[in-house]
């Protein structure tokens, strides 16, 4: 691969594209940023973002910042706009019933994965957020706290969050009566209490304690319909 290699690290006062600039400086000029949303959460799917940022003022987008710390509104935002801009970005989302199966860690490293490959452009090179990703075929590193630092660690965050939300909100409407519009999944004290309540329903994580000790408590009981095309891996995204 052309390209000089990465000998330094940015320092974290030199802005959300420092880490972009270096890498350009070092010959590699496709720059994908990767990250997931829904990890903790015990009910719902995990869902991947990739996204890589076009170069110069093309790609600067105002406003971006991890996800978690954006309302709503400006996350919905920003998501229009990265979509819009963007070289190229992605969204995997792994099923629940995939996550049972291989383990959230197991699930994130593939989704991970499926994420840079599904992108319309192949990048030279990938960021991810707080870890490094095996078995790319381009050179990678992991960022500490990446989403606040590293600008497509940040896209890649909003496009999981937003892409992970409306999948929640969806399920809502065909599971009111946990909440899934409010807390998107994760064990909060009133998603606790419907799960106690209900039993959990086909898009609640069997693996998790807090849901294996309901089951184990009421019975393998579930509430509601299968998942339907949940149960598949989907992928969204550029195509060009």
């Amino acid at each position: 691969m052309n390209g000089r290699p990465l000998r330094f690290t940015p320092r974290r006062d030199a802005g959300l594209y420092g880490f972009e600039r270096a890498l350009a400086h070092a010959g590699f000029n496709l720059v994908a940023g990767v990250d997931e949303a829904g990890r903790g959460a015990c009910a719902g799917p995990l869902v991947i973002g990739a996204a890589i940022l076009r170069d110069g003022k093309r790609g600067r987008i105002e406003g971006l910042s991890d996800s978690k710390l954006l309302t709503p509104a400006r996350r919905e935002a920003l998501y229009d706009e990265i979509v819009e801009r963007a070289e190229s970005w992605s969204a995997i989302i792994v099923p629940r019933d995939e996550v049972d199966r291989y383990g959230v860690h197991r699930c994130n490293i593939t989704g991970m994965r499926r994420a840079v490959a599904a992108l319309s452009r192949r990048p030279t090179y990938v960021l991810s957020d707080g870890f490094n990703v095996p078995g790319l075929v381009v050179p990678s590193l992991g960022v500490i706290k990446g989403d606040q630092v590293v600008a497509c660690i940040a896209a890649a965050s909003i496009v999981a969050k937003v892409t992970r939300d409306r999948i929640m909100i969806d399920l809502h409407e065909r599971f009111p009566q946990y909440g899934f519009d409010e807390h998107k999944g994760y064990a909060t004290k009133a998603h606790t209490a419907a799960l106690a309540e209900h039993g959990p329903c086909s898009e609640h994580r069997h693996s998790f304690v807090n849901v294996g000790r309901v089951v184990r408590k009421n019975g393998n009981v579930v509430v509601g319909e299968p998942a339907g095309e949940d149960h598949e891996t989907r992928i969204e995204g550029t195509r060009v």
